[in-house]
């Protein structure tokens, strides 16, 4: 009934198809499509025959209580690229590693992770040069028997590096040494 409300008020020039594509939740082309199959065949055209089809790559269900029986008699307590390694190399699988954990995490057989915290994400880079600058340091042996912090000032769009030198111990003082010297050779940055 929600379709034929907003075809109805399509066709009274009430809604536009942008509109009422919006209230379906689909976009304006997928209406149009809806309004001609609703035109020549009634709800019958609206209806999605993928839903009666049954997928290509679908695996049998012994298939996948084989896989099952696999993991939890010979590899349980493996990872799942541990066991999906044994799995391809000795038992001769020729599914995806998708695939094959999908199915031991849908059977509770492995633990679905944790969604990566908002800090984890990633994030656009800047869209122009010069926008934004990323400043890293990192301590490492960089020459034998001496550890020192790299500081590394780089622009975020391309990864250009700005500024690089090594210090003792990474501070206040060399991070504005850093900023200073992107100021002088290429002038002032956004953010």
């Amino acid at each position: 009934m929600r379709f034929e409300d907003l075809y109805e008020k399509w066709g009274k020039k009430s809604l536009t198809q942008a509109e009422a594509g919006d209230l379906l939740g689909v976009s304006e082309r997928t209406f149009r499509r809806y309004c001609r199959s609703y035109e020549s065949t009634g709800y019958v055209g609206l209806y999605d025959k993928r839903l009666d089809r049954k997928a290509h790559n679908g695996a049998p269900i012994d298939e996948i209580l084989k896989l099952q029986t696999l993991y939890t008699e010979q590899y349980a307590g493996y990872t799942i690229s541990h066991f999906y390694d044994k799995y391809c190399d000795d038992n001769q699988g020729t599914r995806s590693y998708s695939w094959v954990k999908r199915q031991l995490q849908d059977a509770g057989l492995a633990v679905k992770a944790k969604k990566r915290g908002a800090h984890r994400r990633k994030r656009e880079r800047a869209s122009m040069v010069g926008m934004m600058l990323h400043q890293d340091g990192s301590t490492h042996e960089w020459v034998s028997g001496q550890v020192w912090d790299s500081i590394v000032t780089m622009d975020d769009a391309d990864s250009t590096v700005y500024s690089g030198f090594f210090v003792e111990e990474e501070g206040t003082h060399s991070s504005f040494r850093g900023v200073q010297e992107v100021i002088e050779a290429h002038g002032l940055f956004c953010t």
